[in-house]
């Protein structure tokens, strides 16, 4: 995995320098800071980090908790949790998790690109619960997406998030 190798450095050396110039431009600016320069390296494709081992995951977990100590001037033995829930940050897995999960609802409630909704089929599991599979071609470019982790991440949402209510993204 060469390329979150590179994206860990890369956000190691934005964090060296923010913290820099964190005295002088106080905990705001380096929360928006931080946010631009790290946490989007992050977020960039992690839906490919799903079902992926702890040991993949970790290195991006480790610049996360740098940035979260970076914004609240934490020292290196300090706890970090308080901080990422005060960020409302999710652990890294998790986002990964919620990412898929959003995908999972914009299909369900076609609010994305029309090849995403014809990359999975819409199934009834059980009476009350309606899930996805997809279909038995899965072609080269996509099976990362198209993959068991996407369904399986959908599937272990509460019934609630098919509630008509909770079409909306920003209620899901």
């Amino acid at each position: 995995m060469l390329i979150r190798a590179g994206s860990t450095s890369v956000c190691f050396y934005h964090i060296r320098r923010l913290r820099q110039i964190r005295r002088r431009v106080g905990q705001e600016v380096t929360t928006r800071l931080v946010l631009t320069m790290v946490t989007t390296r992050l977020e960039y494709c992690n839906a490919l980090l799903a079902g992926l081992p702890q040991s993949t995951l970790e290195p991006l977990q480790r610049v996360q908790n740098c940035a979260a100590r970076l914004i609240f001037n934490l020292g290196h033995r300090d706890h970090v949790t308080p901080a990422l829930q005060q960020l409302h940050w999710l652990p890294i897995q998790a986002r990964v998790q919620f990412k898929l999960c959003t995908l999972m609802h914009g299909i369900h409630n076609r609010q994305c690109p029309a090849y995403l909704s014809d990359a999975v089929q819409s199934v009834a599991i059980t009476s009350t619960r309606e899930g996805h599979r997809l279909p038995e071609t899965i072609n080269y470019a996509t099976a990362r997406l198209r993959s068991k982790f996407s369904e399986r991440a959908w599937n272990q949402l509460p019934g609630s998030s098919n509630n008509p209510q909770c079409s909306n993204t920003s209620t899901f």
